[in-house]
């Protein structure tokens, strides 16, 4: 293997005295560039946004939620039940409701959570989004609300002024009802949750009901995300017609598949063009094959066999697959790196939000680059580089050297 691999390696590095040649040889490894380096970024984006769905929305969304029909009057009962159920980790009451918020003329819609600071941080990672002094204070004084970012832009409000909540009466003809609050804190999630999701103590949304005594169900921690629907199925089944539930899974899971179903669609589509390139070694390959039929059929003559001649263009054309698909691994890394300073580049310099809370579900393009991915997407591009080379060297080892000599 040392006389393939030394001719092989010097082809590659030799001056050819056709330019076509060296052009088509520079495109082959532009190619595999371009397309395994948008493959390792789309990869890594598509990982980012699975990542932050599980780690940002699903901080503050329920994993999964119990309710009673006409609300849960003793919820520490409940809660000790639940605790007991073999896959439920944690369970925190809280009240749900759908409403406006009101400044200065101006009103928003909101989907207000009221939740017992101390019980919440069991079943969710609040405390990640709010200092210990902000859940002291919502705890304190129950007249706090803690608004997300998007409403609180929209309304032009600021911590500290008071704002107004008004939820409809849950009969027709109900007059509706109103509290006031202050804002303690503007939540800024860079999520979907930014454009919806108000925070209050359980006791202030509770007098927002028409039953302040009671809560509208229990929120849930599991020891599996994935099962979260079958966990809450089970414990319907042990509370009875009275109690329903739901899941991460019905509120986010159609965003979760999104997610997936558009990872796989998109790494197909650059796969195919990691593909185009890789096989564009084909056609630079029996350019090289036509330019040295005279070195091949000296070779021949000198003893050289078929599987000699056939290993020589299967370790030039490996040996272009790997250059561009290291260059183009190294470009896709540095690309993931730079692609949400770059799309905050152009945000800036065009005046304009690509990414807006109220279309999609993040602000903002998150990375997560993964080893697996860079190995799996390596392995495929040279392996289709590897397949490239087979029909070139083939066509190589089948020259015969006394046509090639005969006008030499």
């Amino acid at each position: 293997m040392k006389l393939p691999l030394f001719i092989g390696l010097r082809y590659t590095g030799a001056r050819r005295n056709s330019q076509l040649v060296s052009f088509f040889s520079g495109v082959s490894i532009a190619g595999l560039v371009v397309g395994v380096g948008l493959l390792i970024t789309v990869l890594s984006i598509m990982n980012g946004f699975d990542r932050e769905l599980r780690e940002k929305i699903l901080a503050l969304v329920p994993q999964a939620a119990l309710y009673e029909r006409g609300g849960v009057e003793d919820w520490p009962q409940l809660q000790t039940w639940l605790e007991l159920r073999p896959r439920i980790v944690a369970a925190a009451p809280f009240v749900q409701l759908e409403g406006l918020v009101s400044h200065r003329g101006r009103a928003e819609p909101v989907v207000l959570f009221g939740v017992s600071p101390k019980e919440e941080t069991r079943v969710s990672r609040m405390g990640e989004f709010l200092s210990p002094e902000v859940m002291q204070i919502l705890d304190d004084k129950p007249d706090q609300l803690v608004l997300g970012y998007a409403i609180a832009q929209r309304l032009g409000v600021v911590e500290g002024e008071q704002l107004m909540v008004i939820v409809p009466g849950d009969r027709p003809g109900a007059a509706p009802r109103v509290h006031y609050f202050t804002l303690l804190k503007i939540l800024r999630t860079q999520t979907e949750l930014d454009n919806s999701l108000a925070i209050s103590h359980l006791v202030s949304a509770a007098h927002l009901t028409s039953t302040p005594e009671k809560i509208s169900g229990m929120r849930l921690k599991v020891d599996d995300l994935f099962a979260a629907r079958d966990i809450v199925w089970q414990a319907l089944g042990e509370l009875g017609r009275d109690y329903y539930g739901t899941s991460w899974q019905n509120t986010h899971g159609n965003l979760y598949q999104a997610i997936h179903m558009s990872k796989k669609l998109v790494a197909l589509l650059m796969s195919l063009i990691v593909a185009i390139a890789a096989f564009n070694v084909v056609s630079t390959l029996v350019m090289v094959v036509v330019e040295k039929q005279g070195d091949i059929a000296i070779l021949r003559t000198f003893g050289a066999s078929t599987g000699d001649i056939m290993a020589i263009f299967i370790v030039q054309g490996t040996f272009i697959g790997i250059i561009g698909t290291c260059l183009g691994l190294m470009c896709g890394i540095l690309l993931s790196l730079l692609v949400q300073p770059l799309l905050s580049l152009f945000e800036n310099l065009l005046g304009v939000s690509f990414l807006k809370s109220d279309v999609y579900p993040l602000t903002y393009l998150p990375v997560e680059i993964t080893p697996s991915d860079i190995l799996q997407v390596g392995v495929i591009a040279l392996g289709m580089s590897f397949i490239a080379t087979l029909y070139p060297a083939w066509r190589a080892s089948r020259t015969r050297p006394a046509e090639v000599l005969r006008y030499e």
